[in-house]
């Protein structure tokens, strides 16, 4: 996948993507930093994947800080902006895109503490860094942004609420951001080929992701999906602070 952002266009700003060590988030950063910008790469406790990007990133000249954090941990959260603080000393574009919820092991309200506390409170931490003219990423599917209307398999169930009250949490802060001079735009993408949930889903719901595939016609990769997230980060702002990617036909006509 070709990066969507012309070389040299970020030159001078900075960006933090949530849950960037890999998946959609590490494609993101990489088409930023290709674009010029000083990046942050968050991850929870794969620091030898995020070092591997880093070096990797400034192999080709980049400028990459890796800072780990467990984003449902407010302490945890403060100090990776006090280092971003420190290291870059402000931001131009949040992406939040860590999110969460099908792991085995974890407490009941996991999700709504990933998907729509941790998400408020990563946002609260970061404004401080955040000026006129910079924007703030919320990454979410289809299966969530549309859970009102049209249910989503079982497995997937919890996540979604989560995601969607996440989602509509932070919509709630959009006036309060615009008097600040601050963009918001929520991402939302149909299932995404090669992602951990598609995996897990797949996992528990053998057939998920196929048959899901031959309704939609076709599903994004990993690569297509994050050159969206990195455009939406860029590109004005869509109607309702919405920017859809791929096909909605399957999810009612309710949007917001």
């Amino acid at each position: 996948m070709s990066n969507p952002l012309a070389a040299g266009s970020l030159t001078g700003k900075n960006v933090l993507v949530t849950g960037s060590s890999r998946g959609i988030g590490a494609d993101t950063v990489r088409y930023f930093a290709e674009a010029g910008a000083n990046v942050v790469i968050n991850f929870r406790n794969k620091e030898s994947r995020a070092v591997k990007l880093a070096d990797q990133l400034r192999a080709h000249g980049g400028t990459a800080l890796t800072v780990g954090a467990d984003l449902t941990d407010p302490a945890s959260v403060q100090s990776m902006f006090t280092q971003v603080a420190e290291q870059y000393g402000h931001l131009d574009i949040l992406v939040l895109n860590a999110s969460g919820g099908m792991e085995s092991g974890m407490a009941a309200d996991y999700a709504m503490q990933l998907n729509r506390d941790a998400q408020l409170n990563v946002l609260d931490a970061a404004l401080p860094l955040l000026g006129a003219g910079s924007r703030v990423v919320f990454v979410t599917s289809h299966q969530a942004h549309f859970i009102r209307t049209t249910p989503t398999m079982p497995e997937y169930e919890p996540v979604a609420q989560s995601k969607r009250a996440g989602e509509d949490a932070l919509r709630a802060r959009i006036p309060e951001l615009a008097e600040k001079g601050i963009g918001f735009v929520v991402v939302s993408g149909d299932m995404i080929e090669g992602t951990i949930t598609a995996t897990l889903l797949e996992r528990a719901n053998p057939g998920a992701i196929s048959a899901r595939k031959d309704a939609a016609g076709k599903l994004y990769n990993v690569g297509e999906f994050a050159a969206e997230v990195a455009s939406a980060a860029v590109e004005p702002i869509p109607a309702e602070n919405t920017r859809y990617v791929g096909d909605t036909a399957d999810f009612g006509d309710k949007r917001d």
